[in-house]
């Protein structure tokens, strides 16, 4: 049977596998961290955040609805078919094992764990212990795919927001201080919501949208709606129900990182702060459930993400490793670099996210406009290369300071924050991207009227 429209209750429906999909442990570490660094100048830095953590999200799951696209691979192939092959691989390890996956691990070690320790054993060695145990049961179920992850999903979802609840409850109507008083960090004195979209981008649920947006696009299609332009406009309306969810989460987690300031010093990460509030406001049995509640949550995404890489590589490279040699190494892998430790992850997968984003941003945009110039190849390739061009020196401008200088990079940094408008704000790619656009479309036009 075929539908135009879904009925209230399916679209609940899809909304609930939207948050399931976007929503998890990390998402909180990064709004608290931000209230604390915005402090009074929290207004435009929620709005910056939900722009990059709700909007462009959702509208990357349209994207692959309106492509009636089989996947990212797929969508992407539409600026060349190597295109295809090499940015679901860059979008792929970037949400699986070389950033997202480790950093599962760490935030439920730092979060939850560490507190708990107190001192009284090696932070390294207890990551490492830590992180050991978390993988191993990662393996066990990512190479028996079952009902385990839904089981979890079901139970350790709920338990997290209720208790994410009671202690947004708890801080804030016990406020360290008022919002007016606290001084924004550096970088948020001014042009705040520009500060904040980078701070949005940490969450990587855009490339995880485009990754994962064919899964609610088939939930939507099972339900009886096939036709593209309906299903882009379902995706719309239940993405519109899920963003008002998350940006209320997400308004609330930002005021309560704001208002910590008056109890504690700015946080070297969002994990740390987070603990210290569930130990402040709710005592050691807030800090135990908060260790269980997340550590599970960051399990079940950790499998999710393992299992999705895994079949994603097989399926793309069918004569190389099988699902279950895949499954191993990115296991492996996602243990290595989870010991770092979640701020030296953070910092690291900045300059990435930097990079990839943009032309993430720039493939949804043409997605969604492709029927207009009938997604001519010659639009997506001009419109990307502009982007990743420019994007790159955000990636460059974003590394280590001594990578910086072991790379001679000042030069190239300075030439593009004299060259592209905007650089400062991030958003150096922006005008670049339209350029690339515009230049693909008069090629279009010209191709069009040769025809």
């Amino acid at each position: 049977m075929h539908r135009t429209r879904l009925t209230m209750k399916q679209r609940m429906l899809v909304a609930g596998t939207l948050f399931g999909m976007f929503f998890g442990a990390g998402n909180l570490i990064f709004p608290v961290h931000l209230g604390q660094l915005a402090g009074r100048n929290m207004i435009p830095a929620m709005i910056g955040f939900i722009m990059t953590a709700v909007g462009i999200p959702i509208l990357g799951v349209a994207a692959i609805g309106n492509t009636h696209s089989d996947g990212l691979q797929a969508l992407a192939a539409k600026a060349g078919k190597g295109y295809g092959y090499f940015f679901t691989c860059v979008l792929y390890l970037t949400i699986g094992p070389l950033f997202a996956i480790p950093r599962c691990a760490t935030t439920s070690f730092t979060t939850g764990v560490a507190p708990m320790l107190a001192g009284r054993a090696p932070e390294g060695l207890s990551l490492l212990l830590f992180s050991l145990v978390f993988f191993a049961f990662v393996l066990i179920f990512s190479l028996r795919p079952g009902n385990i992850t839904l089981w979890i999903g079901k139970i350790i979802n709920p338990v997290f927001l209720l208790f994410l609840a009671i202690l947004l409850a708890s801080a804030l109507f016990h406020a360290g201080t008022a919002v007016g008083t606290i001084e924004p960090d550096a970088g948020y004195q001014s042009g705040a919501l520009f500060s904040a979209l980078v701070e949005g981008y940490g969450t990587m649920d855009a490339i995880a949208g485009l990754a994962f947006g064919i899964i609610v696009i088939d939930v939507i299609r099972q339900m009886g709606v096939s036709e593209d332009g309906a299903v882009a406009k379902e995706v719309m309306q239940s993405g519109i129900l899920t963003g008002i969810l998350m940006a209320v989460i997400y308004v609330l987690t930002i005021r309560m990182g704001v208002q910590s300031r008056g109890l504690f010093e700015t946080s070297e990460n969002g994990g740390i702060a987070l603990a210290q509030l569930a130990g402040h406001y709710l005592g050691s049995a807030g800090s135990l459930i908060l260790a269980v509640t997340i550590t599970f949550a960051c399990l079940k995404t950790s499998i999710g993400l393992v299992t999705s890489c895994a079949e994603t590589f097989a399926r793309m490279f069918p004569d190389r490793l099988s699902y279950r040699a895949w499954a191993v190494l990115f296991t492996v892998v996602s243990f290595g670099i989870s010991n770092i430790g979640l701020s030296s992850i953070l910092s690291y997968s900045l300059p990435v996210l930097m990079l990839i984003y943009p032309p993430a941003i720039a493939l949804i945009v043409l997605a969604l406009c492709g029927k207009r110039f009938d997604h001519d190849r010659v639009v997506y390739v001009s419109m990307l290369a502009f982007t990743w061009a420019a994007a790159l020196f955000d990636f460059f401008k974003t590394l280590p300071g001594s990578v910086q200088s072991a790379l001679h990079l000042d030069t190239a940094v300075e030439f593009a924050r004299k060259l592209l408008p905007l650089f400062d704000r991030n958003l150096g790619w922006v005008v670049p991207a339209v350029l690339g656009l515009a230049i693909g479309l008069l090629l279009h036009k010209r191709r069009a009227a040769q025809a």
